[in-house]
């Protein structure tokens, strides 16, 4: 360790130029030193290791000793790592390596692997690690500052948060194909409230929407509410007959479009929330964190028209 902390740079490029160059004087000019000083960094090498560590004389003056070769070797090998070091802290200082965490509301997740897959693509050096939970796990995280990021609905209040808007999140009422309510000209809340309504666990912002959408009805309860731990639960409930439900639109929207599921016309739906992009307001974001947040805000406009289509 006494001979590594009293190894510097300038002595090591002093062997390599003499070797490289044979000549001391040829040494110094391209360092842009005087002779003595190349020769002053050649001896204090020499006296760090108590080895000559080039040849002075006859056909090999100037070549390095197999003391001397090893050294360089050694110094080859840590200077490319040192450059490839350089390398990552240029990238991480401009976005482009890192590790971000996106949390994600969990009827986010049909599309969210899309914005994945495009930062992947695009930023292949930053490794985005996806966290998928309910509202109530999410604002938790937000608290805990376990995410970098966030994407969700409407934003919670604390910890201090500065929230992008990316675009609508249409809540719609779904039945299956065959449904009554498909064949009537008119569907009142009186028609709502006598189908059984499945909707999310508590703590759920669709279930939280769910809920002030049929008190706003101003009608009661419904005849039978039924709690599903997931969207796809509610999804496959909703096809097999067993109830009727709100969801958000980027949830169903593959059901929709093959006719698994049936969104009917109905005052006052669909309900129109924002996504937004959530970052902390109190703490800087390193370069790849503001890389991810730019090009989510950039490109979802995209992924969001692919996933509604």
């Amino acid at each position: 360790m006494k001979r590594l902390n009293a190894l510097t740079f300038k002595q090591l490029r002093a062997l390599r130029a003499v070797t490289r160059l044979r000549s001391i004087s040829r040494a110094a000019d391209e360092l842009a030193l005087t002779p003595p000083a190349v020769h002053s960094q050649l001896k204090a090498l020499e006296e760090n290791f108590s080895c000559a560590m080039l040849h002075r004389d006859g056909p090999d003056a100037f070549l390095p000793t197999p003391e001397g070769a090893a050294l360089l070797t050694a110094f080859d090998k840590a200077e490319v790592g040192l450059q490839q070091g350089i390398h990552t802290i240029d990238a991480l200082q401009k976005g482009q390596a890192g590790s971000v965490v996106l949390g994600v509301v969990s009827t986010a997740k049909y599309f969210a692997p899309l914005v994945v897959a495009q930062l992947k693509r695009d930023l292949p050096n930053v490794e985005v690690v996806l966290k998928v939970g309910n509202r109530e796990f999410m604002m938790a995280g937000l608290n805990d500052g376990a995410f970098d990021l966030a994407l969700m609905g409407r934003p919670p209040r604390t910890p201090p948060l500065t929230a992008t808007a990316l675009g609508d999140n249409p809540h719609v009422l779904i039945v299956p194909p065959n449904h009554r309510l498909v064949r009537l000209d008119r569907i009142a809340p009186e028609d709502i409230l006598a189908e059984p309504f499945i909707t999310r666990e508590q703590g759920s912002g669709t279930r939280g929407l769910t809920e002030q959408y049929l008190r706003n009805l101003d009608l009661g309860e419904p005849d039978h509410l039924v709690e599903m731990p997931s969207n796809e639960t509610i999804k496959q409930s909703v096809i097999a007959g067993l109830g009727i439900s709100i969801l958000s639109r980027h949830t169903v929207a593959e059901e929709l479009h093959t006719g698994r599921l049936v969104s009917p016309n109905v005052a006052n739906l669909p309900i129109v929330r924002k996504w937004y992009l959530l970052r902390p307001a109190d703490r800087p974001l390193s370069g790849a964190v503001e890389k991810v947040h730019d090009h989510i805000v950039a490109s979802i406009g995209e992924i969001f028209e692919s996933g509604l289509s």
